[in-house]
């Protein structure tokens, strides 16, 4: 009887079939374990290294990043200004001042971006409990914070309104809101009291439109003055202000959306963060 060559090969089909199978699930576990540990222990943006080899920090019985091999270790946490939406060439005020002071001689390395679009001050507060981010701030020396636009300007759908908003309306946010802004930065130094942080001061978006230049700026500057007078009780926190890098030049350094800066106007941002690391004053004075 001639045998079926089908019937011959199927047992070896079966077996390669099982085989490669097998294969893929392991290959599924292991992806997702890798994944897993990527979000709860994130590991260190290295694209400004160089390639050189970065050793872990010492950390003392209470986990808090000790650095003393002269590496800045920059994490930025906040909304999406900390985020860098606007910036067509995606690095945003963090990576742009991360590459200025490298330009200046420092060993720089950025570690995970943890801007969230749309993030307000109460979302922030739950969000530094999350254990990668607790991770990734232990981690750093130096730790930028931008928060508070969204709470205030509701992430720019303020001009979607019937009516103008008024100063006192837009004022309506501050008290509440500067409030979380000390729980934020009381939070972020007790995860790691050692780093220096500098909180982004806000810039009015807003202010070559007319409805909104006088009661944007006037919101604008109680919310840094606020924000400057807890930033003056605490140790090794600054404010790095923006309002004037903006006020003259919202057509240049916006982008489409009329709210983030593009390139350009991150680039100005991440000079005032350059200097307030170095210890230098900004060139064009302070936030009004």
């Amino acid at each position: 009887m001639k045998k079926n060559k089908n019937l011959d090969s199927a047992p070896w089909i079966w077996r390669s079939v099982s085989t490669i199978s097998i294969i893929a699930t392991l290959l599924l576990i292991f992806g997702f374990g890798y994944a897993i540990k990527d979000v709860i222990f994130p590991q260190g943006d290295s694209t400004l290294n160089d390639g050189q080899k970065t050793s872990a920090p010492t950390q003392d019985a209470g986990n808090k990043a000790i650095v003393e091999d002269g590496k800045i270790r920059m994490a930025v946490i906040g909304d999406s200004l900390a985020r860098g939406t606007g910036d067509d060439e995606g690095l945003g005020f963090v990576r742009r001042a991360g590459n200025l002071l490298k330009e200046k001689g420092y060993d720089v390395q950025v570690l995970n971006n943890l801007g969230v679009n749309g993030l307000r001050t109460d979302a922030l507060l739950k969000k530094l409990d999350e254990q990668g981010v607790k991770y990734v701030l232990q981690q750093s020396n130096f730790i930028l914070l931008s928060i508070g636009a969204n709470d205030l300007f509701q992430g720019g759908q303020v001009l979607q309104g019937e009516d103008p908003p008024t100063a006192e309306k837009l004022a309506a946010a501050l008290p509440e809101t500067s409030k979380r802004l000390q729980e934020i930065l009381k939070k972020v130094k007790e995860i790691n009291p050692n780093a220096q942080i500098a909180y982004i001061g806000l810039y009015n978006p807003f202010g070559n439109v007319k409805e909104l230049e006088k009661p944007g700026n006037a919101v604008v500057a109680a919310w840094n003055d606020a924000a400057m007078s807890i930033l003056n009780n605490e140790d090794k926190m600054t404010l790095v202000p923006t309002f004037d890098l903006f006020e003259n030049h919202l057509d240049e350094y916006l982008s489409s959306d009329h709210f983030h800066p593009n390139g350009l106007g991150y680039q100005q941002m991440a000079v005032r963060i350059a200097q307030e690391y170095q210890g230098t004053k900004p060139a064009e004075g302070s936030a009004k």
